[in-house]
């Protein structure tokens, strides 16, 4: 065979390789959209058979709330270990380039995807104050993981840029907030963005961006406002909202961080030798903050926040710190679920709570900077606050407001809780896993 023949023949293998990797890419990124969606579809549903229940009678969820958390937590540690909580910590984890493939494989297997999926639906069904965002990021790196496998990623991209880059696009198919995807991953799951990875994320953000499009039509989450602040004096709220948010963010996530650690005490011991009796505890007190909460702080937080956005709706004005309480409750309860939605949940109900002090101001201005501080005080991810926000309330008067508020309250958050939540709980992680790394929490700047 000529030199120019082999050439050619190598050329040839090597055009079909590149096309069945992007074949797969492809296919991938589809698939992240598609179970995103049919995860939104499956929740949604469940959470409407939940309050199909409350018209029964309020009381009931004092006995099916307890009997529900203590099934997915049996569940989840008997079929599907490593399914608990949000799944971004995990997805962070995975991402550590220190982890072996063993750990990896744990953290992105189909049993912890299928659990995650089915566990947190499950929870919805019996009111847990939960979100399908933080999941969807695990499933959405799961997915582009085993993808990558089969089509023979080289092995920096199988690593960590596909891994990225679907749950990248998790975010982006569970919100419908394409830009919120790609910021997420940069400032939150990836703490050093490379070039050779941007094109990897921003195609896969925008094929299941698509997708969700083509399925469910141009929407968000939060309708659209038009709420916007005068500079000057009514900036005064943009700073109420900033220190208030970040200081109660701060303290939601270091609650959470010294529970993931473990407690001391009896309360402690009694929790880890008994997590199907706690689980039923934690059961029965999220059912006493839904009697005490007008049944308002079940399930992820959508419609409330939108209901407050809108004035559709009269929330008790304990909403916000009920609805931070039911979700610190479910959260350390042990069961899969994510606290993305009932975060901005509950900020719109501390927004509103400010509203109350600030009538100068736009009510939708306040809750909206409610919404954004406290987000950004529980992740300590500014970026992603703002934009998150401006994506599902379609509102870019509020950019320069929302951006302050913000900043101001990831410095506050950091007063109370000096680490990032979810990298901390990556940490934490890998201590657990015995593959502990000792840059995975970020120091305060």
């Amino acid at each position: 065979m000529s030199r120019v023949a082999y050439n050619n023949s190598v050329q040839e293998v090597v055009l079909i390789l590149e096309w069945k990797r992007r074949l797969v890419f492809w296919i991938g990124a589809i698939s992240v959209g598609v179970v995103a969606i049919l995860f939104a579809v499956a929740c949604e549903e469940a959470n409407i058979l939940f309050h199909r229940i409350l018209t029964i009678s309020p009381y009931l969820p004092l006995l099916l709330t307890p009997l529900g958390m203590a099934m997915i937590v049996i569940a989840t540690r008997k079929y599907f270990p490593g399914s608990q909580g949000s799944g971004i910590p995990q997805v962070i984890a995975a991402l550590e380039p220190s982890e072996t493939q063993e750990v990896r494989e744990q953290v992105l297997s189909l049993r912890v995807t299928v659990g995650k999926i089915i566990l947190t639906i499950v929870g919805l069904f019996f009111g847990a104050s939960v979100g399908r965002e933080g999941p969807t990021v695990q499933i959405g790196a799961s997915i582009m993981h085993k993808l990558g496998g089969l089509a023979r990623f080289p092995k920096h991209d199988l690593e960590k840029g596909l891994i990225l880059a679907g749950g990248a696009a998790g975010v982006a198919a569970a919100f419908n907030t394409p830009l919120a995807g790609i910021v997420f991953a940069i400032e939150e799951m990836g703490r050093s963005f490379e070039e050779h990875n941007s094109s990897t994320i921003l195609m896969t953000v925008i094929i299941a961006g698509i997708t969700s499009l083509a399925l469910l039509g141009n929407y968000s989450y939060f309708g659209h406002t038009s709420e916007s602040l005068e500079f000057g004096k009514e900036w005064s709220v943009v700073v109420i909202c900033g220190i208030t948010g970040g200081l109660l963010g701060g303290a939601f996530s270091r609650a959470l961080i010294e529970v993931n650690k473990g407690i001391r005490g009896r309360m402690g011991a009694w929790m880890r030798a008994k997590p199907v009796a706690f689980a039923a505890a934690c059961g029965l007190l999220l059912a006493l903050i839904g009697l005490a909460s007008g049944n308002s702080t079940y399930g992820s937080g959508y419609s409330e926040a939108k209901s407050l956005l809108d004035g559709s709706e009269n929330l008790p004005e304990s909403f916000g710190l009920l609805k931070m309480a039911a979700t610190t409750v479910s959260y350390i309860s042990g069961m899969p679920g994510g606290i993305m939605a009932p975060t901005l949940s509950a900020g719109a109900g501390l927004g509103a709570n400010i509203a109350h002090f600030v009538t100068a101001i736009p009510v939708g201005a306040t809750i909206i900077l409610g919404m954004v501080a406290y987000f950004a005080g529980v992740t300590q991810a500014p970026i992603t606050a703002f934009v998150i926000v401006i994506e599902m309330t379609e509102n870019h008067e509020m950019i320069l407001p929302l951006m302050a508020a913000a900043f101001i309250a990831k410095l506050c958050s950091r007063l109370v809780c000096p680490t990032p939540l979810f990298h901390t709980l990556a940490n934490n992680f890998l201590h657990k896993s015995g593959h502990a790394h000792k840059e995975t929490v970020h120091k305060p700047d």
